[in-house]
């Protein structure tokens, strides 16, 4: 029999760890090719992790809530063949097996999750003992410790160390083991160096996996690429008037709705085509100027922000454009989205304005150049031809931008061609079939 081993995949362009949020499989079950393996989360998508082998099961190398990078080993496989030491295949990774006694059996094989708690609070794991699978140590032992405040040291007697964590387990029955999820590893950090007091009658809301791969994707994005802003206020009255008059007829022929955020995605794209500095990405040594023109748009949910992906938005029409808005939607809000809807974004829109905003600073959606935040329409005062006032609906588009590529010269002509599409948006200067 051999051992096979099944890595953490790359789920996105830019996509560089995943936390495991369930195991769909244990050890010693027998799983065919392409039987799902794991969930796991990213910050850009949830994704099932199929098996590449039939076979098995041996080990699950990585835990449920912790984050690996891209190329780890999560699990092993037994299949048919020559046997494979996955210790040795496994040195010079983050997820590698420590070296330890041999009596130490599974204990000696630690997670990146566990690894990273024992360095921080200083905790020898070779007194610890663990409650995993053939004594090996998880995350959960550790926290238990941590909770109690009996830390076992280097050097600490071993009895001592039991005791301690006897204690700890005692301690754990008053804790709640779901308020500190295994998550990425920068925001674990600075949760526990910055944790906030905790007053009577706080409300302690666990962080899940999809929060803190957003915080720190929006954290990479925020301390690698120096933003910075614009904006520029358009006159969207031709627009309003144009897509009010033909919505109604619209929807019941189309079976979905015309917003005026497909009208401002379109006029993106074709901004693009025609300034395609700002579809750019930062790649170190150089800067990639993308062929494809893929519109990511932001989708919330109760509890995580989205980005699918409008492929070729350049080449759709505003039809087009709409029915993607509406699906994409439609499908991050059930929990549907997959690896493909989520990749190859070159540039993101985000429809900021439809909980009423009308100014705001988005952040990068690394590894892209710039984002763009489409307000709200509302109505105002505006002098027209120098002396007439009149009402007018008036939206602001902002625009946050990555200064390593992008300067403000070719943003604000970028801005302008927006501005120009949207003011000139009418029944006889837009098709939308």
């Amino acid at each position: 029999m051999a051992i096979e081993q099944i890595k953490m995949p790359q789920l996105g362009e830019s996509v560089t760890e995943g936390t495991i949020s369930k195991w769909l499989v244990s050890a010693g079950d027998k799983v065919n090719k392409y039987d799902p393996l794991a969930e796991v989360m990213t910050d850009k998508v949830n994704a099932e992790v199929p098996s590449s082998f039939s076979g098995v099961i041996k080990e699950l190398i990585a835990e449920e809530g912790d984050t690996l990078s891209v190329g780890e080993i999560i699990c092993t496989i037994e299949v048919d063949g020559g046997k494979i030491d996955v210790v040795q295949e496994q040195a010079g990774t983050q997820a590698e097996a420590i070296t330890a006694p041999a009596a130490e059996g599974n204990k000696a094989r630690y997670s990146p999750a566990v690894l990273k708690l024992s360095q921080e609070h200083n905790i020898d794991l070779s007194q610890v003992h663990g409650t995993g699978a053939g004594g090996r140590i998880t995350r959960k032992d550790l926290m238990k410790i941590i909770e109690s405040g009996n830390i076992p040291t280097a050097g600490a007697p071993v009895q001592q160390a039991k005791e301690q964590e006897t204690a700890a387990s005692a301690s754990s029955a008053r804790m709640n083991e779901t308020a500190a999820p295994a998550g990425n590893e920068r925001a674990d950090a600075l949760a526990t160096s910055m944790k906030p007091p905790v007053s009577s009658g706080d409300i302690e809301i666990p962080v899940t996996g999809v929060r803190k791969a957003i915080a720190a994707n929006m954290l990479r994005s925020k301390h690698e690429a120096p933003h910075a802003w614009t904006m520029i206020e358009v006159d969207a009255t031709n627009l309003v008037e144009f897509r009010n008059a033909v919505k109604d007829d619209f929807k019941k022929k189309e079976g979905f709705n015309l917003t005026f955020f497909a009208f401002f995605v379109k006029a993106a794209a074709q901004a693009l085509k025609e300034f395609p500095q700002i579809n750019s990405m930062w790649a170190g040594d150089k800067i990639i100027q993308k062929k494809d023109i893929n519109i990511s748009i932001a989708v919330a949910t109760d509890d995580a922000l989205f980005v699918p992906v409008i492929k070729h938005a350049d080449e759709k029409t505003i039809k087009g454009i709409a029915r993607e808005i509406s699906e994409l939607a439609g499908k991050a809000r059930a929990g549907k989205l997959t690896t493909a809807d989520m990749q190859g974004g070159t540039f993101t829109v985000n429809n900021s304005g439809s909980f009423g905003s009308v100014q705001s600073m988005g952040i990068i959606n690394y590894p892209q150049a710039a984002i763009l935040q489409v307000e709200s329409i509302v109505k105002r005062p505006v002098i027209m031809n120098n002396s007439m006032i009149a009402v007018r609906d008036i939206v602001n588009l902002c625009m946050s931008l990555d200064h390593r590529v992008l300067d403000g010269l070719i943003c604000g002509r970028f801005l302008q061609r927006v501005k120009e599409i949207i003011e000139n948006t009418s029944k006889e200067n837009t098709a939308i079939f």
